[in-house]
């Protein structure tokens, strides 16, 4: 894979800095953009500058545990937020806190909440279940996909996208579904793709049956499933002709990386170790077809073998996997990956190191990774330096305003997974092999925020029927002689989990056209203003 072939979503150049966004945002740019005189945090700039601005030099260090880590950060180092380890913890290791979420971590502290999430067996997780059972072709083998829909049909790879967006949506399990993302992204076979019938039960057997396990697990599964062998065009190497897409990926994406000094004549050895690796097109499963393996000696860094018989060339591949899960670059590829979706955009090579020597002395483990990132200084200090990209945006707010199962609400599911279509950003939609980007420079364009904006009125207002909404009204109780001011402030609290300051608390009255001393209104459509206003800005869109 070139260079040019890594494309990236539209419109994500930011304007000029000299430019007004003013005319571009609408509503949300009122609170978004309207910095009064003596606050740094927002002025004329955006969700990710301001993300950029919130950055501070920070010498991270490993802790005995995440509490402990969290102690040792004795402030935000944000202007914007304040230091709240908790909501901190909320905002990264889950879609959107809802307010069980955070009755959750307040009981069990940062630990025991840590310890459930870090083992989600433990945690039931009815309401995703019943939600999930709505999408009965979510993570359906081939030999069902092929009984019960017709061929070719994109039924089952519909279904396991937007049973997706159902478990983290209404998932208890919420770090562990972040970990299934990142690793759909990193392993990545996209949905929907030519691999109509064995896409399905890659998500399932691959990406989630592995995500709190070993990587060496994960890609040796990867490496047999049929989903990527047609993905990357292994079932069309031949020991005369070896197609060298899967052996070059598995190196450039999934393991070592660039900066590992991989050769041409390595990514040709790679491809030649992995040739064989096949699947049946009329039943969807994996076998090695040995006459199609390529025989003779093989070298890629620091593996070689003999590989003289195609009747071990299967085993030379599992050991040539099992070399490169191992290998100290991969190690970096995984933990940087991980800092990268907690941590920040432009994690630093000190926190990299630490984590990568977690894997490497924990078997490849991605929990002892995910783990350790907690227990790092960088995590705490780090608030406010991630921005949220589009899908995380909208299940984020489903979760934030706390929207409840109904019947029927498939339809609605379905209508948020097309609405994040318009945005470039459903469930491993992604078309080429590297994954969605996961920096906030790849999502800036003004249209993709004014989307982010539309979809918050449309959620906050009830516009998507069959599920259960929480009218603005129903957000807090309201009291006789309350006033706009006091409401916004603790609505405010509901939804980001933060009290913004005073300033930012009069630019969403202002920017609904409302009051701060005024008795608070009592209909929906005025307070949805405010609440909308209040997901638009940087106080929501940052995490």
């Amino acid at each position: 894979m070139t260079d040019t072939d890594r494309i990236e979503p539209q419109e994500t150049a930011a304007p000029a800095r000299g430019s007004s966004r003013r005319g571009l945002f609408g509503l949300g740019a009122v609170l978004a953009l309207g910095a009064v005189a003596g606050e740094t945090l927002v002025g004329e700039a955006d969700a990710a500058e301001a993300a950029t601005a919130a950055t501070a030099v920070h010498h991270g260090k490993q802790y005995a545990s995440a509490s402990a880590a969290a102690k040792s950060v004795k402030r935000a180092h944000s202007s914007l937020f304040p230091h709240d380890p908790q909501a901190h913890l909320l905002r990264r290791a889950t879609f959107g806190a809802r307010p069980k979420d955070v009755a959750a971590l307040k009981r069990l502290g940062i630990d025991g909440w840590l310890e459930q999430q870090l083992h989600p067996g433990s945690l039931k997780d009815t309401a995703a279940e019943k939600a999930v059972a709505l999408f009965p072709l979510d993570g359906a083998s081939p030999k069902t996909i092929l009984k019960k829909t017709k061929r070719y049909s994109w039924d089952a790879m519909m279904a396991t996208s937007q049973a997706t967006l159902a478990r983290q949506i209404f998932s208890d399990r919420q770090l562990y579904e972040i970990v299934v993302d990142v690793f759909a992204n990193h392993l990545h076979v996209p949905i929907p793709g030519e691999q109509w019938h064995t896409s399905p039960s890659y998500i399932k057997n691959v990406i989630r049956k592995h995500a709190f396990g070993t990587y060496d697990d994960m890609l040796h599964a990867a490496m047999k499933h049929p989903a990527m062998l047609s993905f990357l065009s292994n079932d069309q190497s031949r020991r005369t002709n070896v197609n060298e897409n899967l052996g070059r990926e598995m190196l450039e994406l999934h393991t070592v990386g660039r900066t590992s000094g991989f050769t041409e004549e390595m990514v040709r050895s790679s491809a030649k170790i992995m040739s064989g690796r096949t699947w049946d097109y009329d039943t969807g499963q994996y076998y090695f077809e040995e006459p199609w393996h390529w025989v003779g000696h093989v070298k890629v860094l620091g593996f070689s073998a003999a590989n003289a018989s195609m009747y071990t060339g299967e085993k030379v591949g599992d050991a040539y996997l099992t070399y490169l899960a191992h290998h100290p670059a991969t190690a970096r590829t995984i933990a940087r990956k991980l800092a990268i979706r907690f941590v920040s955009d432009t994690p630093s090579a000190s926190l990299v190191n630490r984590l990568a020597h977690v894997y490497l002395t924990h078997g490849t483990s991605i929990r002892a990774v995910v783990d350790a990132i907690f227990k790092s200084s960088d995590f705490w200090a780090a608030v406010g330096v991630r921005m949220r990209r589009p899908l995380e945006d909208a299940v984020g707010a489903m979760r934030v305003l706390n929207v409840q199962r109904a019947k029927g609400m498939q339809d609605t599911i379905g209508a948020l997974y097309w609405t994040l279509g318009n945005g470039g950003h459903t469930p491993y939609g992604w078309g080429p092999p590297n994954g969605y980007p996961d920096v906030a420079a790849a999502w800036l364009g003004a249209g993709a925020m004014l989307q982010r904006w539309n979809l918050h009125r449309t959620l906050v207002y009830g516009w998507w029927p069959k599920l259960g909404w929480t009218k603005p009204s129903k957000m807090i109780a309201l009291t006789p002689t309350m006033t706009t001011m006091q409401w916004t402030r603790q609505v405010a609290h509901r939804l980001l989990g933060v009290t913004p300051s005073k300033q930012h608390l009069l630019a969403a009255i202002h920017g609904a056209k409302l009051t701060a001393a005024s008795p608070v209104p009592t209909d929906d459509w005025n307070l949805g203003k405010i609440a909308t206003l209040l997901l638009d800005s940087p106080y929501f869109q940052l995490r």
